[in-house]
């Protein structure tokens, strides 16, 4: 399935919606997606995950990986409307305690 990846920036917070299945195929997408909203000038990078349905291991080091470039930088980064599927990888790698990762 094709990721599909649109934003909608404001002032105060970066949101990334992303739609489909994350995984090794296409992780650098979402990381460039990611990164370019961590260089803009807004406090909050939310990343919404409603619509996706499955995310493998690389997928969920992306997710590691821009949390700690948010930190770095001094932005605060969130997964927000992660589905079961989602949360439970997240769950059984110890990455729901790493970062800020919510459900639906």
């Amino acid at each position: 399935m094709e990721l599909t990846i649109t934003t909608n920036p404001t002032p105060e917070q970066y949101t990334i919606c992303v739609t489909g299945e994350v995984d090794i195929s296409n992780a650098d997408k979402l990381r460039a997606a990611i990164d370019f909203a961590l260089e803009q000038p807004t406090e909050e990078v939310r990343l919404d995950l409603a619509d996706v349905a499955y995310i493998d291991s690389t997928g969920i080091g992306v997710l590691v990986g821009a949390a700690h470039h948010a930190a770095d930088h001094g932005k605060c980064f969130s997964a927000v409307n992660a589905q079961p599927g989602v949360m439970r990888v997240a769950q059984l790698l110890g990455v729901d305690q790493e970062i800020s990762i919510t459900a639906l």
